[in-house]
């Protein structure tokens, strides 16, 4: 009996998919890992090199602004010549900048292959959460897409835990720390080598029938892509500020920025900001606080699945506003503020999956991998200032006021997401990305509840 014919957006999981998911992923653990370590390495960094605020300010930021260019460049390169090539590539920059990182010797050295580094992981942002969301099914890309968050803060995790560890060896121990991130580097590059294309992309460049080998190679001999109708047309960035897709394109910057702000600018400086709430700060307090940014990461995918897209982020911009308000006026030191730093960070984590999920969602074939990079640039420049900023506000203002600022950011996003965020869950991939729909946000919910 012949199999029955069913449509990419709703073939079933296989081997393949989980073979790309654990791929992508491997980038962000990547990423998590090397941005966790430069914390600690700071603390090592900053009397050896004697560091200025500055340069500790820049120094932080360096990759995120590299993943600002990164993001902006590969992924408007992916949407033009194709998904693998960076999806492959982009690793050797990051294999190259993470090793050589050993032999820095001063703090313009490291600021410059932190910023490679970074620009090699804003390449695998943009062209990663693309190619994934183009080969996974509706009914499991939103959960999958969020997962990312617990494989990146395992290696933000990891990195605590491999930071610490390696403190003992003495000032130069900080030369480990980062270039350890080559050998996780090395094996997904080697790897992803020799994965195939996207298939959506593949069709929108009207290169069907290489699109339809594909498919069915790697996904099922009974797949029939979605959508065999190419675009000619060239998009460009400036497609991304349309009449049709600008309100699209600023809702992913803004929802994006006003979350992983605050998440930097407070993450990056752990130890200092526990400090100065009067919190005791240790190894121990780190991995703990650690410990629940990974149980918020799966405590996303829960809600990822339970609510609507809507409802998840809307929550969670309000929740995260008060919190971080509360942290702002409650006396240092007290039980509650402890309570509340925990309850901000689960929340954190948990909503930075809707990062990865949203995005590549949101935007049509021609111009995913360009409106996410674009998105993920604009976060992390925001990020990078804010992580720069940081230490120099609390230094001069204090710990309070700079809580504050961050909060009025938080409630940026929760105006702009409770105006403009659409509603992605269960729908196909080219539905989600119809900027058509936007205005029917509560038909679409209740639709969405109903199945």
């Amino acid at each position: 009996m012949a199999k029955q014919i069913v449509k990419l957006d709703d073939a079933p999981l296989n081997k393949f998919h989980f073979k790309m998911t654990a791929l992508t992923f491997g980038g962000h653990f990547t990423d998590g890992y090397v941005l966790g370590l430069i914390g600690i390495a700071l603390t090592l960094l900053t009397p050896q090199f004697d560091l200025s605020p500055l340069w500790v300010g820049l120094i932080g930021t360096s990759a995120l602004i590299g993943l600002f260019l990164g993001s902006l460049i590969l992924g408007r390169i992916a949407d033009l010549i194709g998904r693998q090539k960076v999806f492959s590539l982009n690793f050797i920059i990051i294999i190259l900048a993470s090793f050589l990182q050993f032999f820095a010797d001063n703090a313009g050295e490291l600021f410059i292959l932190r910023l490679l580094l970074g620009f090699g992981l804003g390449g695998d942002y943009s062209v990663g959460h693309t190619m994934l969301a183009e080969i996974l099914p509706r009914k499991h890309r939103g959960a999958i897409l969020g997962s990312f968050s617990v494989i990146w803060t395992l290696g933000f995790v990891l990195a605590t835990v491999v930071g610490f560890s390696l403190t003992h060896i003495g000032p130069e121990s900080w030369r480990w720390m980062l270039s350890s991130a080559t050998l996780p580097a090395v094996i997904i590059f080697i790897m992803r080598m020799g994965t195939p294309e996207s298939p959506r992309w593949l069709v929108n460049q009207g290169r069907i029938e290489e699109a339809r080998q594909i498919v069915k190679k790697y996904i099922g001999q009974n797949v029939e892509l979605d959508d065999e109708t190419p675009v000619k047309t060239k998009a460009s960035y400036a497609d991304l500020f349309s009449k049709n897709m600008r309100k699209r394109t600023a809702f992913n910057c803004i929802f994006y920025l006003c979350i992983i702000v605050p998440y930097w600018a407070i993450y990056t400086f752990l130890p200092s900001i526990l400090k100065a709430l009067g919190l005791h700060g240790n190894f121990g307090t780190d991995l703990l606080l650690n410990g629940v940014l990974f149980i918020g990461s799966i405590l996303g995918i829960f809600l990822t699945i339970k609510l609507s897209t809507r409802a998840f982020l809307n929550g969670s911009f309000i929740f995260l506003s008060v919190s971080l308000l509360l942290l702002s006026l409650l006396p240092t030191g007290s039980a509650l503020m402890i309570i509340t730093f925990i309850g901000f960070t689960l929340i954190m984590s948990a909503v930075c999956n809707l990062t990865a999920s949203i995005p590549p969602e949101s935007f049509p074939t021609s111009l995913r991998s360009s409106g996410v990079g674009f998105a993920t640039s604009v976060s992390k420049i925001g990020s990078a200032i804010g992580t720069f900023l940081l230490p120099i506000s609390i230094s001069k203002f204090g710990i309070q006021p700079s809580m504050l600022a961050l909060t009025a950011v938080l409630i940026i996003g929760t105006i702009v997401s409770l105006a403009w965020a659409p509603e992605t869950k269960s729908r196909s991939l080219s539905d989600a990305s119809n900027t058509d729909s936007d205005e029917e946000n509560s038909t679409i919910i209740k639709a969405t509840r109903e199945a």
